[in-house]
């Protein structure tokens, strides 16, 4: 029988907060002093796990969810005291800026952090540290089945001023063998640059893991079902996917008419050819579980759906509304993926159109789902976000990255859904608003296995805390916490409730 692995315990209680949002005068968060000190906060109030969105490199408006790798790390979350401490920047280098903490500059933070890189770099180039030096040679050796290709992709995007690949010249959208050749030795030390970088990267990052684990704390990740379609991987394998001769989508994803958007979500990344997947034994995609697997404890997989059926919209659609479901790789990719990467630490994101074959799939696999209360209050007893419908092997959460925070909900519904939520919970909700902590305290006491916030909504933040607004192309991403926010006493209230409910490290 297959079976999850997902470490759950009893009980357990995260707060969902991007790296990105972490506090940092360098104009983003980041895997350093901003990360540690939050798990440090997060131990010291007893909750167990701290869930975060993708960590590739963003691409079209900063989306986490459209990296231009699946396997790279984003450059942006390098953080400048790791690189001192690794004799790669010298103290006087390291001099931050002060920027704005009211929301992320992914400008500045760009120019900063990828300034840092280049001149930690150089020093690297020069040094004399041998033992860094095979450190290195080992991690590229290890991970060229992507890291070559993605370090020469950003190399010559950087070449042809940011371009979308399919407008470089043909016989490099192509890659002919000869220009690739030519490429790698003309753009030598920028390709270097970018390999150097996710080194430093992926060492921070394990670092960070690393220190989490001491304290207790667990990391939840997050894997995109789809990529960019100006990325690394649809350059380099254009088989896996659903292209045309130019390198663009003969149909493109999304998602029909759903709780978010009454034409639906036109993504417009490029879908998978999983009759070609199939003959490689699922390779891109297990080698894909495989990396995210080893930089944290779990993973919430991303539009869980797809494995079972995706949403195929013709290419050059205005609007979600038309396409067709087209069957994915069902249970026989998972069945090989177990044999390969062990048990499978994966929630299954299971939100918007389920269907049967879709709970079949993550039952099957006794993949946990995701429960979230925004979704629970339209007077259906059967309604399975209401707490009281849980089973135990699901993750509670008030809202996710995709819905607006508690109290901007709240403060959106007509005024019969309100008193419809007031008559749910037994009481009324005053004026200061703070139905996030009613939905707080539903999740945390109902039966799921665990049970997750939003700092925001912890923190009963209105609608301009929002993370996403699905189907915006722009203005998304960009919430950072301050200092105060993420300070312990900031915790207090959350530590309080989850030693009552039974969810607390030392429960």
């Amino acid at each position: 029988m297959s079976g999850s692995a997902f470490p759950f315990g009893s009980r357990g209680a995260g707060i969902l907060l991007h790296v990105s949002s972490l506090p940092s005068h360098w104009g983003i968060g980041d895997f350093g002093t901003p990360a540690l000190a939050w798990i440090d906060r997060l131990a010291n109030s007893g909750i167990g796990w701290w869930q975060f969105l993708p960590l590739g490199p963003p691409g079209r408006g900063n989306s986490p969810y459209e990296p231009f790798s699946t396997f790279a790390i984003n450059e942006f979350f390098v953080s400048p005291e790791g690189l001192l401490r690794d004799g790669l920047l010298h103290q006087a280098e390291v001099v931050s800026p002060a920027l704005s903490q009211t929301s992320v500059d992914f400008d500045r933070a760009g120019e900063l952090k990828f300034g840092l890189l280049t001149q930690a770099h150089n020093r690297f180039r020069a040094g004399t540290d041998e033992l860094l030096r095979r450190e290195f040679d080992a991690f590229c050796a290890s991970q060229a089945h992507w890291l070559d290709d993605y370090a020469l992709f950003r190399a010559l995007r950087e070449r042809h001023h940011r371009a979308d690949f399919r407008e470089w010249p043909a016989e490099l959208r192509r890659r002919e063998p000869e220009a690739l050749a030519a490429a790698r030795v003309d753009l030598a030390e920028a390709v270097d640059r970018f390999r150097f970088a996710q080194f430093v990267l992926d060492r921070q990052q394990r670092r960070m893991h690393e220190y989490a684990r001491g304290k207790g704390v667990r990391l939840l990740g997050d894997v995109p079902f789809l990529v960019a379609p100006n990325s690394a991987e649809v350059w380099a394998h254009p088989e896996l996917f659903l292209l045309d001769a130019d390198s663009r989508s003969t149909f493109i994803a999304g998602v029909p008419p759903d709780y978010f958007s009454a034409d639906g979500q036109l993504w417009g990344n490029p879908l998978y050819n999983w009759a070609v997947l199939r003959t490689t034994g699922y390779r891109w995609w297990i080698d894909r579980i495989g990396a995210a697997i080893v930089q944290v404890d779990a993973v919430r997989l991303d539009h869980f759906r797809a494995f079972a059926a995706a949403w195929h919209i013709p290419a050059g659609s205005t609007t979600a509304r038309i396409g067709e479901w087209r069957p994915g790789p069902g249970a026989d990719f998972f069945q090989i993926a177990e044999k390969e990467l062990g048990p499978l630490p994966l929630i299954a994101e299971d939100l918007g159109l389920i269907t049967a074959d879709v709970i079949a799939l993550r039952d099957q696999f006794h993949f946990p789902g995701m429960r979230v209360l925004q979704f629970a209050f339209d007077g259906d007893p059967e309604n399975p976000f209401l707490p009281e419908n849980y089973p135990t092997h699901v993750v509670a959460y008030t809202a996710t990255h995709d819905n607006n925070t508690s109290r901007g909900w709240y403060e959106s519904l007509p005024e019969e859904a309100r008193q419809d939520l007031q008559t749910y919970l037994g009481h009324s909700i005053d004026e200061s608003g703070e139905v996030s902590w009613d939905l707080i305290q539903l999740a945390w006491e109902s039966r799921a296995d665990l049970a997750v916030v939003p700092l925001q909504d912890m923190l009963n933040l209105g609608a301009q805390a929002r993370m996403n607004w699905p189907g915006h192309a722009l203005g998304n991403w960009g919430w950072e916490a301050t200092a105060e926010q993420v300070s312990a006493a900031a915790l207090d209230r959350l530590a309080e409730l989850t030693r009552k409910a039974g969810r607390s490290l030392s429960h």
